[in-house]
């Protein structure tokens, strides 16, 4: 069984580092835009685009290091990224949901999710979560697929780098979710 987690936000002052190292655990995910590993000051370039951005928020996945002893601290593992109010009121963009790789499969991306999907529906009018999900990516489809979101059949092509990728849109109506976390 896994630590427990929590979700913290994250600021360029405090954060920049610690979510640099979770960029550099994640080697899969830059390998699937061709770069081959994660660019020098990334996270901080994140951090501070976020924060000139309406309604975008970062969230740190945090995991207690020590399970049996809660003074232990924890350690950044994950990123939520997502904004509020957009594309349309009432919804919310997750742009990202961003788990180390060697704690993926573990549950912390599911648990991470419904903590903040029960948060929008507590604290916000967000009925719908939107997401792109890059059509080469069909471990994302899946995952998010089984936290109930679906295709809504919109797609765009978008440049990272010098490379095209495809997004499939997908949503989640969350006011028809369950809580099993």
């Amino acid at each position: 069984m896994s630590s427990p987690i929590s979700l913290i936000p994250l600021t360029i002052e405090n954060h920049a580092d610690a979510l640099q190292e979770v960029y550099a655990q994640t080697p899969g995910y830059w390998h699937l835009y061709n770069q081959p590993s994660v660019t020098p000051q990334q996270a901080e370039r994140d951090l501070d685009e976020a924060k000139g951005t309406p309604g975008r928020t970062m969230l740190g996945i945090a995991q207690r290091i020590e399970r049996t002893n809660p003074d232990a601290g924890a350690m950044l593992v994950g990123l939520i990224d997502f904004r509020l109010g957009w594309p349309e009121e009432k919804m919310a963009y997750l742009g990202m949901l961003m788990v180390a790789e060697s704690l993926q499969r573990q549950g912390i991306g599911r648990k991470s999710w419904r903590m903040l999907m029960q948060w929008l529906l507590k604290s916000t009018d967000v009925t719908t979560v939107r997401l792109g999900v890059e059509q080469f990516n069909p471990s994302a489809m899946q995952f998010f697929q089984n936290l109930n979101f679906r295709l809504t059949g919109e797609a765009d092509r978008m440049q990272v780098g010098d490379k095209f990728v495809r997004l499939l849109y997908m949503e989640n109506d969350i006011t028809t979710e369950t809580f099993n976390i």
